[in-house]
């Protein structure tokens, strides 16, 4: 069963909404699906709820055009689809046991012994932990602190040294800053840097880093 929700983008001031599918309309956004499967309205709102149609002077003010698959494509892409409450607890649960399989695989006590996932899933309550719907790697320091207030716990870290070529240096920093302990500025543009990788996260932080270099960066365990 699909679950409907509000896809809406605000402009000059003024909110125009359109009824969605949730699924069809998170596909759209990563670049798959079609606009035709997404929309479950045939008209722009301004607001959904009360049933106010948009003026076709506002749509072709504001967007461009009045063609309405056109400017609800542009809505669900470039605006925000709400997630339901539900959706929201989903994902988050989700994510939990992603955290959760993950430390149980990759951490250990102090002395080298691992901990069972059900210590894991109480250890991360008892922290209060907030986990995000977000990588686990952009997170995974700020829940290793918070735990390590309730168990001693340690990861297994890779330390590296990179080498990024000046032209994939923007691309490339989004993917190694939350692991840097320290970066050097060339003079020609290229950077080195040192980082910590979890040993758990190294196969998916080698891919994402060839991705946005091409294979460019210098890697090189230290």
């Amino acid at each position: 069963m699909s679950t409907q929700t509000q896809a809406r983008i605000k402009k000059e001031g003024k909110n125009f909404e359109i009824l969605v599918d949730l699924d069809e309309a998170l596909k759209l956004r990563k670049g798959e699906g079609d606009i035709s499967r997404v929309v479950l309205t045939d008209a722009i709102f301004y607001n959904l709820k009360s049933g106010e149609k948009a003026s076709e002077e506002d749509l072709k003010k504001e967007f461009g055009t009045s063609d309405f698959m056109q400017i609800a494509e542009k809505i669900v892409k470039n605006g925000e689809v709400v997630l339901p409450a539900e959706y929201l607890n989903k994902e988050q649960g989700e994510k939990f046991k992603q955290i959760v399989d993950f430390l149980s695989k990759n951490a250990t006590s102090p002395d080298g012994k691992p901990y069972a996932p059900d210590r894991i899933e109480k250890a991360l309550k008892e922290s209060g932990i907030n986990i995000k719907n977000k990588p686990i790697e952009s997170q995974i320091n700020e829940i290793l602190e918070q735990l390590e207030k309730v168990i001693p716990i340690k990861l297994e870290m890779k330390r590296l040294k990179i080498t990024i070529p000046a032209q994939y240096t923007g691309q490339a920093y989004g993917v190694i800053n939350q692991f840097k302990e320290s970066e050097d500025w060339q003079n020609n543009g290229n950077l080195i840097a040192i980082l910590n990788v979890p040993a758990g996260l190294i196969m998916d932080f080698y891919d994402k880093l060839n991705g946005v270099t091409h294979g460019a960066g210098v890697v090189e365990e230290i």
